[in-house]
């Protein structure tokens, strides 16, 4: 039997049966479905994509997987280049994993264990925001700062080594003035926060950040699993402002196979580059490199570069604001808009119970959660399409 995630399973609606995928919609036996979530984040381009198709099948007539210990292939070789030459400013090394989740936990790993080997052990604290969510591992959660996902900690009682602060100046400073020294990182889903609540914030907070990081040696890592690869209308938000570990996931593969990248600029790969064994980086998930997944990154981000791929996310935002200009409804708390995503947030959860299913009977595919009722569309939807998503969402409410 499946055991679903983020569900009671006794009480669980059946879910959808997906016999077919193609361009943005998904199939039932009885429904046509345009992904209004994208499959948590992740399918930029469509489902079905004959290019990224072809990838997956010309590496799989080589091999599907070797790993990285002791061996090495021309895709994980490939793509660490390509993520080499893209990625801004000097986010040169890259540790590969099988998720999100993982590579958060690298990153994090990476941060204290770089002052461990400078001989510096009071730097085990954490910086990261109020409503955090950095995936469902036990320092991910421990970082994450949403009840609804991490309850279970609470068993251990409140953490000794995180502080959490609003996405404020003045809390920023203030937690750097106090905790400083025994700081080793800063952690922040930058300009958006996804799981929790999609939330968005102003580039200024990013760069006082930067600033306070760089005065007190404080690495800054961005979590841009859910934001890169356009998600807020810039390729990566660390296009804007330069972290020290960038975090990639979901849409590096297209959504196609699981896959993840943690990347290192020098300062923190030097941390490590010792005649001294014990300065390695103890750390190998089984998948890291995968051959598919890497060939398929590859092929994801040419895609993403010949296309013009922010153009179309620039529509979809252009879009999204002509649709949503004037609708209002007093349930509603706030509506939200940044690149390719659109949150509408109510007051009351009870609001929007029973959405998924008059969306479903719309023709959509929506997966609400708690007071938020929200779109990340694939970026090659259509603009028929997209009105409809929209045009769903605001009939919910009339």
């Amino acid at each position: 039997m499946i055991w679903y995630p983020y569900t009671q399973m006794k009480t669980m609606k059946a879910p959808y049966e997906i016999i077919d995928a193609q361009g943005v919609y998904l199939y039932t036996k009885d429904q046509k479905l345009i992904d209004s979530v994208s499959s948590w984040w992740s399918v930029i381009h469509g489902y079905k994509h004959p290019e990224l198709d072809t990838a997956i099948e010309t590496q799989l007539k080589t091999f599907s997987h070797v790993m990285l210990g002791g061996l090495t292939h021309q895709a994980v070789q490939k793509l660490s280049d390509k993520l080499q030459s893209w990625l801004p400013g000097d986010l040169d090394y890259c540790f590969f994993s099988d998720s999100g989740s993982v590579a958060v936990e690298v990153a994090l790993k990476m941060a204290l264990q770089y002052y461990i080997n400078q001989g510096d052990t009071k730097r085990t604290m954490v910086l990261a925001l109020e409503h955090a969510y950095h995936g469902d591992t036990f320092k991910t959660m421990e970082i994450g700062d949403d009840e609804d996902y991490h309850f279970v900690l609470k068993a251990y009682g409140k953490s000794k080594n995180v502080i959490h602060i609003p996405t404020e100046i003045e809390a920023l400073e203030k937690a750097f003035q106090e905790y400083h020294d025994c700081l080793n990182c800063f952690i922040v889903e930058p300009l958006l926060q996804g799981a929790g609540g999609m939330r968005m914030y102003d580039i200024s907070f990013l760069q006082r950040a930067r600033e306070l990081c760089d005065q007190y040696g404080v690495f800054l890592i961005f979590d841009e699993v859910a934001t890169g690869f356009g998600r807020t209308g810039n390729r990566f938000v660390s296009d804007l402002v330069l972290p020290d570990i960038l975090v990639l996931g979901k849409a590096l593969t297209g959504g196609y196979i699981g896959h993840a990248v943690t990347v290192a600029n020098h300062k923190v790969y030097d941390g490590f580059y010792s005649d001294d064994q014990t300065h390695a980086f103890m750390h190998g998930p089984t998948f890291m490199g995968n051959a598919l997944a890497c060939s398929v990154a590859l092929k994801s981000i040419e895609l993403f570069e010949s296309q013009d791929y922010l153009s179309k996310i620039q529509r979809i935002e252009q879009i999204t604001r002509r649709e949503l200009e004037h609708f209002s409804d007093p349930r509603v708390k706030e509506v939200r808009i940044m690149g390719g995503c659109v949150c509408m947030e109510v007051y009351d959860a009870d609001t929007i119970k029973g959405y998924q299913q008059f969306a479903y009977k719309r023709g959509v595919f929506s997966r609400p959660f708690l007071n938020y009722l929200y779109a990340m569309v694939p970026y090659v939807i259509g603009e028929a399409e997209l009105v409809q998503v929209l045009d769903t969402m605001k009939a919910w409410f009339r």
